[in-house]
Formats: structure tokens, sequence, C-alpha cells
């Protein structure tokens, strides 16, 4: 075979092989490539899954939720009516209420997050134990401490139950040591935010449901 002959065959042979080779990358390449949408596809099969099961998740949280609030106003709502029915059988075993004296704070301010009795209170306190002292019987003498809905966590009172406590006792002490009333015809009680006489959601309404009440009860009646 000639010089020019055998330049032309191997010229021949390197395009062939060169378009074989072409064809092969061709296909290989669009073998991965379409693995790779697969796979991307399969991903964001995956990925909308997961959004739909994050969105049922949320969706049942909120209801969940909303249960569990539910159940929460119910228990209170329950737990208020199970205080007023004990207050009523209490009052009832002691007595018929002969008069009723009221420390709101719209006459008479405690201080915040203070369970001290003001000094205006001890006048109207003064009073109303004097016409205890006046009268010709023994009677029973029932605090009642109470708050508006406004939370309270300071390192003094944990919360509402705490501090209308606190200041009902306070009143209690006062009596025994300044007038000299006898422990077992006086009681003390806190009802915190849940006897309230005026709307939570204004300013003067919260003003006197912040209040200490004051009952004489005859137990003769």
């Amino acid at each position: 075979m000639s010089k020019r002959n055998l330049s032309v065959f191997v010229g021949v042979v390197l395009v062939a092989v060169l378009a074989s080779t072409g064809c092969v990358t061709k296909k290989v390449f669009r073998k991965h490539a379409d693995e790779t949408d697969a796979r991307i596809e399969g991903v964001q099969t995956g990925v909308e899954s997961n959004e739909r099961r994050i969105g049922d998740l949320g969706k049942d949280t909120d209801t969940r939720l909303a249960g569990l609030r539910t159940d929460v106003q119910k228990a209170q709502e329950v737990g208020s009516t199970a205080l007023t029915e004990a207050q009523t059988a209490q009052k009832l075993a002691k007595g018929k209420i002969l008069w009723t004296v009221t420390l709101s704070d719209d006459r008479v301010k405690f201080g915040f997050d203070q369970a001290r009795i003001p000094a205006e209170a001890r006048a109207a306190l003064d009073d109303l134990a004097g016409r205890v002292k006046g009268m010709e019987k023994a009677v029973y003498v029932e605090i009642e401490g109470h708050t508006d809905n406004i939370p309270i966590n300071t390192e003094r009172f944990p919360s509402n139950w705490d501090l209308s406590s606190a200041r009902s006792i306070a009143i209690l002490k006062y009596f025994i040591k300044e007038h000299g009333f006898e422990p077992a015809r006086l009681s003390a009680l806190g009802y915190g935010e849940y006897r309230p006489i005026e709307t939570n959601d204004t300013p003067s309404g919260r003003l006197k449901n912040r209040r200490v009440d004051i009952m004489v009860l005859n137990p003769d009646n």
C-alpha cells in the first residue's frame, strides 16, 4: 500500500473512531442527565411531601392548641364556680351577712406588689372594728382579697393568688394586733383575679376589681 493510500486509510479510521466515541459520550451524557433529572424530581417530590406533612402537622397542632385553650377556660370556669359554691356554703354555715366594707383601689390604693395596708385604709378598718366591738354578740369577720387579671410574677408574689391572699392576711393580722379580735372568728381568703365585679377590659374596671372585701356575719342567722 502506498504512503498516500495508507494516510487516507488512517484518516478514515480516526474519523470512525472519533465518531463512535462521540456517540458513546452523548449516550453516557444523556444517561447521566436523565438520572440527574430523576434524582432532582425525587428530591422535589420528597420536599413537597415534607411540606405537606409539615402543613398537616401545623394544622393538627393548631387544633390541639385550640382544644387545650378551651379545656383551660373550662377548668377556670369550673374552678371559679367551685369557689363561689364554697364561699356560699361557708357563709351559710357562719350566718347572715350583716354588712360589707370594700377597700378598692379607686378609694384605697395598695402599692404595686405590696400587701402593706395603706394609711387611708386604716381609718376604714378602725371604723369597722369599732362597730364590731359595739355589737352585743360575737360575729364572724371574713376577709377576701381580689385582683384584676393582669398577671404578676415577682420575687415577692409569684401570682395574683399569692398577692390577694397576702393582702387579706395583712388585714386579718391588723384586726388581731390593733383591735384584739379573736383569731377563731376571723378568716382570710385570696381569690386572685377569679371573682371580678367589673370588666377587666377597662382601667376603671380593673381599678374596682383590685380590692379587699370585709364581711361581718351573724352566726345566729
